[in-house]
């Protein structure tokens, strides 16, 4: 009898109309978030995510992490700063500032073109035909020159305590203000950078930097880097060349340089942004 009440009600479970289930559903928003889209000076449009506490700001202003790739990164890194500061046990905060682009699309493919510089490699070029690239020098622009400021006017941030988070195409984007505007951000992090990209002619920007260094040593003390790699991400060999990045990089802790390398366990590429979270919050906010 009792199996046949179950069946009786699972069946008029199966001809409910799921719209009466969900009748009153609504868009969920992330509490403490806002956005808005602005347009840069070359006429291209950004999507615009800000994480911020709901408390007052402290003395000089709350520290700011900028990440990119802001529709598929945003929102964990807004829940996860949030929980942060649950019940004051992150009283400093910071400001999270997604930058993606209109629309739902996970991955926009506008971003090739915003991280990259024009491909050199024919192959390359013509694998990569169908998809614009080589805006790096606009997007840099729009970010520093833009993008900055109007986050400094609409909230109390510190000048001096900014942070810029990109992964694959946007951690090789991160590697990139790395080598040519030191000092533009106090903390780099470069998740799974792509540095194969275009026969690796990143190497030739860190060879142009390392010469500067060697004549001013200034330019190592402008910046920290933190390089994040999936330790299952042989693809490209991601994992390799991070570690070797930093090998290179470690001896120059002596002209001030603060980098550091963190491999996950466990993660490939498409699993360590979400891992790297927590580590990216905290570089962001150390200090000094």
């Amino acid at each position: 009898m009792r199996s046949i009440a179950v069946a009786l009600a699972l069946a008029i479970i199966a001809q409910t109309p799921v719209a009466a289930a969900v009748a009153d559903a609504a868009p969920y928003t992330l509490p403490e978030t806002e956005s808005w889209d602005m347009t840069s000076a070359a006429g291209e449009t950004y999507r615009i995510f800000v994480s911020r506490p709901a408390g007052p700001a402290p003395e000089g202003g709350y520290p700011v992490l900028y990440v990119l790739d802001g529709n598929a990164m945003f929102a964990g890194f807004a829940e996860t700063r949030r929980v942060r500061g649950f019940g004051g046990r992150d009283p400093g905060g910071l400001i999270v500032v997604g930058i993606g682009y209109p629309g739902d699309q996970v991955y926009d493919p506008r971003r090739m073109r915003d991280f990259t510089a024009p491909i050199a490699t024919p192959t390359l070029k013509q694998l990569y035909a169908a998809y614009p690239s080589g805006g790096r020098d606009a997007f840099r622009a729009f970010l520093l020159g833009e993008l900055k400021p109007a986050i400094a006017a609409r909230y109390p941030v510190h000048p001096g305590r900014q942070a810029l988070y990109g992964h694959s195409l946007g951690g090789l984007f991160a590697l990139h203000l790395f080598y040519s505007q030191p000092g533009a951000f106090d903390t780099i992090i470069a998740a799974s950078p792509s540095i194969w990209w275009d026969d690796q002619a990143i190497l030739g920007e860190e060879a142009a930097w390392r010469a500067r260094v060697g004549k001013d040593g200034a330019s190592a003390h402008g910046t920290r880097l933190l390089l994040i790699a999936g330790a299952l991400e042989t693809d490209a060999s991601i994992a390799q060349d991070s570690a070797a990045l930093a090998q290179r990089l470690a001896p120059l802790s002596a002209a001030g340089l603060r980098s550091e390398l963190l491999l996950l366990d466990g993660e490939t590429h498409i699993t360590v942004p979400h891992r790297s979270i927590t580590a990216a919050l905290r570089a962001a906010t150390r200090w000094p």
